[in-house]
Protein backbone atom coordinates (compact mmCIF):
# COMPACT_ATOMS: atom_id res chain seq x y z
CA UNK A 1 0.00 0.00 0.00
CA UNK A 2 1.55 3.49 -1.04
CA UNK A 3 1.26 6.36 1.17
CA UNK A 4 -0.23 9.47 -0.38
CA UNK A 5 2.52 11.75 1.87
CA UNK A 6 5.53 12.31 -0.87
CA UNK A 7 8.78 11.09 0.64
CA UNK A 8 10.89 13.61 2.82
CA UNK A 9 14.16 14.23 1.62
CA UNK A 10 16.95 12.32 3.07
CA UNK A 11 18.36 13.95 6.22
CA UNK A 12 21.59 16.12 5.68
CA UNK A 13 23.77 17.24 8.16
CA UNK A 14 25.74 20.56 8.89
CA UNK A 15 27.52 23.83 11.00
CA UNK A 16 25.99 27.42 10.62
CA UNK A 17 29.12 29.31 11.19
CA UNK A 18 27.95 32.35 13.16
CA UNK A 19 30.01 35.09 15.04
CA UNK A 20 31.02 38.45 15.14
CA UNK A 21 33.22 40.24 12.48
CA UNK A 22 37.12 39.03 13.03
CA UNK A 23 36.29 35.77 15.33
CA UNK A 24 37.36 33.53 12.92
CA UNK A 25 34.48 32.43 10.78
CA UNK A 26 36.15 32.01 7.20
CA UNK A 27 39.09 30.54 9.30
CA UNK A 28 37.62 27.64 11.45
CA UNK A 29 35.57 26.69 7.85
CA UNK A 30 38.26 26.31 5.84
CA UNK A 31 40.17 24.14 8.91
CA UNK A 32 37.26 22.29 9.46
CA UNK A 33 36.77 21.44 5.80
CA UNK A 34 40.39 19.77 5.86
CA UNK A 35 40.09 18.12 9.39
CA UNK A 36 36.50 16.65 8.08
CA UNK A 37 37.97 15.95 4.93
CA UNK A 38 41.16 13.43 6.65
CA UNK A 39 37.91 12.09 8.76
CA UNK A 40 36.50 10.54 5.34
CA UNK A 41 33.43 12.90 5.74
CA UNK A 42 32.44 14.19 2.12
CA UNK A 43 32.03 18.23 3.20
CA UNK A 44 31.26 21.18 1.17
CA UNK A 45 31.21 24.60 2.39
CA UNK A 46 28.12 27.17 1.31
CA UNK A 47 29.33 31.11 1.79
CA UNK A 48 26.78 33.39 2.56
CA UNK A 49 28.12 36.16 3.31
CA UNK A 50 28.25 38.81 0.77
CA UNK A 51 30.78 40.73 1.91
CA UNK A 52 33.24 37.87 1.57
CA UNK A 53 35.91 38.04 -1.42
CA UNK A 54 39.25 36.08 -2.10
CA UNK A 55 37.40 33.24 -0.02
CA UNK A 56 40.71 31.10 0.75
CA UNK A 57 38.83 28.03 0.24
CA UNK A 58 36.83 25.74 -2.62
CA UNK A 59 33.40 27.07 -2.29
CA UNK A 60 30.48 24.40 -3.56
CA UNK A 61 27.56 27.29 -3.22
CA UNK A 62 28.52 31.20 -3.30
CA UNK A 63 25.82 33.70 -2.81
CA UNK A 64 27.96 36.28 -4.63
CA UNK A 65 26.42 34.73 -7.91
CA UNK A 66 23.23 36.03 -6.57
CA UNK A 67 23.91 39.44 -4.79
CA UNK A 68 27.27 41.21 -3.68
CA UNK A 69 27.47 43.75 -1.02
CA UNK A 70 29.34 46.26 -3.15
CA UNK A 71 26.13 45.72 -5.57
CA UNK A 72 23.73 46.50 -3.16
CA UNK A 73 25.75 49.30 -1.59
CA UNK A 74 25.83 51.06 -4.98
CA UNK A 75 22.76 50.68 -5.86
CA UNK A 76 20.49 51.18 -3.09
CA UNK A 77 23.22 54.02 -1.62
CA UNK A 78 23.18 52.18 1.78
CA UNK A 79 26.26 51.46 4.25
CA UNK A 80 27.82 48.43 5.16
CA UNK A 81 25.21 47.33 8.24
CA UNK A 82 21.71 48.39 5.69
CA UNK A 83 23.86 46.00 2.57
CA UNK A 84 23.68 42.71 4.23
CA UNK A 85 20.59 43.24 5.91
CA UNK A 86 19.03 44.03 2.38
CA UNK A 87 21.21 41.14 1.15
CA UNK A 88 20.34 39.07 3.65
CA UNK A 89 16.61 39.73 3.12
CA UNK A 90 16.97 38.96 -0.53
CA UNK A 91 17.87 35.80 0.24
CA UNK A 92 15.32 35.04 2.03
CA UNK A 93 13.01 36.08 -1.21
CA UNK A 94 14.99 33.84 -3.13
CA UNK A 95 15.49 30.48 -1.26
CA UNK A 96 14.48 28.58 -4.68
CA UNK A 97 17.97 29.52 -5.65
CA UNK A 98 19.56 28.16 -2.32
CA UNK A 99 17.43 25.03 -2.78
CA UNK A 100 18.89 24.43 -6.46
CA UNK A 101 21.89 25.08 -5.48
CA UNK A 102 22.35 22.65 -2.53
CA UNK A 103 20.46 19.73 -4.18
CA UNK A 104 23.68 19.21 -5.98
CA UNK A 105 25.50 18.00 -3.36
CA UNK A 106 23.45 15.39 -1.66
CA UNK A 107 25.11 13.15 0.92
CA UNK A 108 27.65 15.95 2.16
CA UNK A 109 28.25 17.62 4.97
CA UNK A 110 27.76 20.98 4.62
CA UNK A 111 29.67 24.16 6.41
CA UNK A 112 27.64 27.48 6.14
CA UNK A 113 29.89 30.50 6.33
CA UNK A 114 27.14 33.41 7.47
CA UNK A 115 27.77 36.91 7.65
CA UNK A 116 29.45 38.68 10.51
CA UNK A 117 26.86 41.49 12.00
CA UNK A 118 25.58 40.63 15.02
CA UNK A 119 21.97 42.29 14.56
CA UNK A 120 21.03 39.51 11.83
CA UNK A 121 21.33 36.65 14.87
CA UNK A 122 19.69 39.26 17.88
CA UNK A 123 17.21 40.88 16.47
CA UNK A 124 16.58 40.50 12.79
CA UNK A 125 14.60 37.89 11.17
CA UNK A 126 15.60 37.09 7.96
CA UNK A 127 18.87 34.61 9.13
CA UNK A 128 16.42 33.20 11.62
CA UNK A 129 13.94 32.44 8.55
CA UNK A 130 16.59 30.82 6.05
CA UNK A 131 17.60 28.74 9.09
CA UNK A 132 14.08 27.21 9.16
CA UNK A 133 13.71 26.77 5.96
CA UNK A 134 16.96 24.97 6.08
CA UNK A 135 15.57 22.71 8.66
CA UNK A 136 12.27 22.04 6.52
CA UNK A 137 14.14 20.74 3.74
CA UNK A 138 15.77 17.94 6.16
CA UNK A 139 18.71 19.77 7.14
CA UNK A 140 19.97 18.66 10.58
CA UNK A 141 22.28 21.89 11.37
CA UNK A 142 24.15 23.65 14.71
CA UNK A 143 24.87 26.65 15.20
CA UNK A 144 28.53 27.08 16.15
CA UNK A 145 28.94 30.48 17.24
CA UNK A 146 32.71 31.90 17.27
CA UNK A 147 33.48 34.57 19.86
CA UNK A 148 37.20 35.75 20.21
CA UNK A 149 38.79 33.94 23.53
CA UNK A 150 41.01 37.03 24.62
CA UNK A 151 37.79 38.87 25.64
CA UNK A 152 37.88 36.74 28.85
CA UNK A 153 40.83 39.09 29.63
CA UNK A 154 38.11 41.99 29.97
CA UNK A 155 35.40 41.09 32.49
CA UNK A 156 32.87 43.84 30.93
CA UNK A 157 33.41 42.53 27.25
CA UNK A 158 32.75 39.26 28.43
CA UNK A 159 29.75 40.10 30.05
CA UNK A 160 28.69 41.48 26.86
CA UNK A 161 29.29 38.16 25.06
CA UNK A 162 27.64 36.11 27.25
CA UNK A 163 24.47 38.48 26.78
CA UNK A 164 25.02 38.45 23.10
CA UNK A 165 25.72 34.62 22.79
CA UNK A 166 22.36 33.98 24.89
CA UNK A 167 20.70 36.82 22.82
CA UNK A 168 21.79 34.54 19.89
CA UNK A 169 21.22 31.05 21.25
CA UNK A 170 16.95 32.41 21.55
CA UNK A 171 16.46 34.32 18.84
CA UNK A 172 18.32 31.27 16.52
CA UNK A 173 16.43 28.54 17.83
CA UNK A 174 19.28 25.91 16.52
CA UNK A 175 21.44 23.36 18.82
CA UNK A 176 24.00 25.68 19.82
CA UNK A 177 27.38 24.91 20.29
CA UNK A 178 29.97 28.49 21.35
CA UNK A 179 33.47 28.44 21.02
CA UNK A 180 36.23 30.28 22.53
CA UNK A 181 38.42 31.09 19.54
CA UNK A 182 41.97 31.62 19.38
CA UNK A 183 43.14 30.04 22.27
CA UNK A 184 46.61 30.38 21.40
CA UNK A 185 46.07 34.30 21.64
CA UNK A 186 43.95 34.05 24.86
CA UNK A 187 46.23 36.31 27.04
CA UNK A 188 47.34 38.44 24.43
CA UNK A 189 45.44 41.48 26.04
CA UNK A 190 46.04 40.33 29.15
CA UNK A 191 45.72 37.91 32.24
CA UNK A 192 42.74 36.18 32.88
CA UNK A 193 41.11 36.91 36.34
CA UNK A 194 40.02 33.26 37.18
CA UNK A 195 40.84 29.73 35.93
CA UNK A 196 39.64 29.01 32.16
CA UNK A 197 37.11 26.61 33.37
CA UNK A 198 35.11 30.15 35.40
CA UNK A 199 34.98 31.42 31.81
CA UNK A 200 34.26 27.78 29.75
CA UNK A 201 31.63 27.00 31.91
CA UNK A 202 30.61 30.60 33.22
CA UNK A 203 30.28 29.86 37.02
CA UNK A 204 29.12 31.88 39.66
CA UNK A 205 29.13 35.56 37.58
CA UNK A 206 28.91 37.19 40.88
CA UNK A 207 33.09 36.84 41.43
CA UNK A 208 32.94 38.66 37.73
CA UNK A 209 30.98 41.85 38.70
CA UNK A 210 32.74 42.15 42.30
CA UNK A 211 36.00 42.27 40.22
CA UNK A 212 34.34 44.53 37.75
CA UNK A 213 33.45 47.02 40.41
CA UNK A 214 36.65 47.37 41.45
CA UNK A 215 37.20 49.63 38.30
CA UNK A 216 35.38 53.43 39.12
CA UNK A 217 34.02 53.04 35.29
CA UNK A 218 32.51 50.47 36.39
CA UNK A 219 31.07 51.03 39.91
CA UNK A 220 28.06 53.43 38.86
CA UNK A 221 26.55 50.65 37.01
CA UNK A 222 27.25 47.70 39.27
CA UNK A 223 23.82 47.24 39.61
CA UNK A 224 23.24 46.72 35.76
CA UNK A 225 25.81 44.04 35.61
CA UNK A 226 24.19 42.59 38.74
CA UNK A 227 21.24 41.85 37.05
CA UNK A 228 22.35 41.61 33.63
CA UNK A 229 24.32 38.70 35.93
CA UNK A 230 21.35 37.21 37.22
CA UNK A 231 19.95 37.09 33.57
CA UNK A 232 22.74 34.77 31.90
CA UNK A 233 22.89 32.53 34.91
CA UNK A 234 18.76 32.23 35.54
CA UNK A 235 18.91 31.15 31.83
CA UNK A 236 21.99 28.87 32.51
CA UNK A 237 22.60 27.90 28.70
CA UNK A 238 26.12 29.11 27.52
CA UNK A 239 29.08 27.24 28.20
CA UNK A 240 32.30 27.68 25.45
CA UNK A 241 34.30 25.11 23.96
CA UNK A 242 37.83 26.27 23.77
CA UNK A 243 39.45 25.91 20.30
CA UNK A 244 43.06 26.35 18.69
CA UNK A 245 42.18 25.87 14.83
CA UNK A 246 45.68 24.50 14.23
CA UNK A 247 45.33 21.78 17.50
CA UNK A 248 43.87 18.32 16.35
CA UNK A 249 42.72 17.30 19.94
CA UNK A 250 40.80 20.84 20.09
CA UNK A 251 39.26 20.39 16.62
CA UNK A 252 38.16 17.14 17.93
CA UNK A 253 36.37 18.57 21.09
CA UNK A 254 34.45 21.14 19.07
CA UNK A 255 33.52 18.69 16.10
CA UNK A 256 32.16 15.86 19.16
CA UNK A 257 30.27 18.30 20.55
CA UNK A 258 28.71 19.47 17.57
CA UNK A 259 28.06 15.97 16.07
CA UNK A 260 26.44 15.26 19.13
CA UNK A 261 24.20 18.35 19.34
CA UNK A 262 22.84 17.54 16.13
CA UNK A 263 22.80 14.31 16.07
CA UNK A 264 25.08 13.11 13.59
CA UNK A 265 26.79 9.60 13.94
CA UNK A 266 30.28 8.45 12.92
CA UNK A 267 30.93 5.72 10.08
CA UNK A 268 33.05 2.93 10.60
CA UNK A 269 35.32 4.25 8.26
CA UNK A 270 35.85 8.01 9.51
CA UNK A 271 36.24 6.35 13.72
CA UNK A 272 38.83 4.60 12.15
CA UNK A 273 40.94 7.50 10.25
CA UNK A 274 39.83 9.59 14.07
CA UNK A 275 41.57 6.68 15.81
CA UNK A 276 44.45 7.19 13.33
CA UNK A 277 44.82 10.18 13.18
CA UNK A 278 44.90 11.13 16.39
CA UNK A 279 47.47 8.36 17.81
CA UNK A 280 49.30 9.53 15.26
CA UNK A 281 48.70 13.18 17.34
CA UNK A 282 49.36 11.92 20.81
CA UNK A 283 50.42 8.51 20.85
CA UNK A 284 48.07 5.40 21.35
CA UNK A 285 46.46 5.91 24.61
CA UNK A 286 44.89 9.08 23.51
CA UNK A 287 42.21 10.78 25.51
CA UNK A 288 40.70 13.67 24.99
CA UNK A 289 41.68 17.13 25.75
CA UNK A 290 40.28 18.82 29.19
CA UNK A 291 40.05 22.22 30.12
CA UNK A 292 42.63 22.13 32.48
CA UNK A 293 45.24 21.21 29.62
CA UNK A 294 43.95 23.07 27.36
CA UNK A 295 45.08 26.12 30.47
CA UNK A 296 48.23 24.75 31.07
CA UNK A 297 48.76 24.49 26.90
CA UNK A 298 47.55 28.08 26.25
CA UNK A 299 48.03 30.31 29.93
CA UNK A 300 51.14 31.63 31.34
CA UNK A 301 51.87 29.59 34.75
CA UNK A 302 52.09 31.27 38.05
CA UNK A 303 52.49 30.62 41.51
CA UNK A 304 50.05 32.99 42.86
CA UNK A 305 46.08 32.07 44.21
CA UNK A 306 43.32 32.90 41.77
CA UNK A 307 42.72 36.26 45.07
CA UNK A 308 46.58 36.81 44.54
CA UNK A 309 45.97 37.07 40.66
CA UNK A 310 42.98 39.05 41.21
CA UNK A 311 44.12 41.90 43.74
CA UNK A 312 47.09 42.39 41.02
CA UNK A 313 44.36 43.25 38.27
Amino acid sequence: MTSSNPSKPALQFGQIVIGPPGSGKTTYCRGMQEFLSHLGRKVVIVNLDPANEGLPYPCAVDISELVTLDDVMDGLKLGPNGGLIYSMEYLEANMDWLENKLKHHHGYYFLFDCPGQVELYTHHNSVKNIFAQLSKWNFRLTAVHLVDSHYCADPAKFISVLCTSLSTMLHVELPHVNVLSKMDLIEQYGKLAFNLDFYTEVLDLSYLVEHLSSDPFFKKFHHLNVKLAEVIQDYSLVSFVPLNIQDKESMMQVLRTVDKANGYCFGDLEERNLQAMMSAAVGADFQFSTTLSVQEKYMEATGKTVKDEVMDL
